[in-house]
């Protein structure tokens, strides 16, 4: 079973897991990333794409302290990502790709990159996005 990671943003998180092992940990554009999708796809009938649902979130932290200083540009940014996770779920429906929308509570995000290398034993680069992906599917074996 092929699993895809997707932490939605301006830099997609991006990860691939076999059986729960890690394959691909990177971030990509969107377009990038729904490309790398089709492809394995095409090559891999079984595949789950695993999405984390910005939609879902309740919760934004100091998004008013953050907005106080820095601007409206904050909350936009929210907004986008949220978009991009409607991009997503409707990419996957129209190509016939079977996805989940995962709760961000439900997955373990900003996970530091020391520990991401202790778990997961991934010694490649990586990114708070790619991170966030790549803990969608690692050691999913169901």
């Amino acid at each position: 079973m092929i699993r895809i990671g997707i932490d939605c943003g301006v830099n997609t998180g991006f990860a691939v897991a076999e059986n729960g092992a890690l394959l691909r940990v990177e971030s990509l554009t969107i377009t990038k990333a729904m490309e790398a999708v089709k492809d394995l796809h095409s090559k891999y009938k079984n595949i789950v794409v695993r999405i984390e649902d910005a939609r879902k979130r309740t919760w934004f932290g100091n998004a008013d302290t953050r907005q106080a200083r820095s601007g409206a540009g904050i909350r936009e940014g929210v907004g986008s990502v949220k978009r991009d996770c409607s991009i997503w779920e409707q990419f996957c429906i129209e190509q016939g790709i079977k996805y989940d929308l995962v709760h961000p509570a439900a997955n373990a995000t900003k996970t530091k990159s020391d520990y991401f290398k202790k778990i997961t034993g991934w010694s490649g680069r990586t990114n708070e996005h790619s991170r966030d992906a790549a803990m969608l599917v690692y050691g999913r074996t169901k």
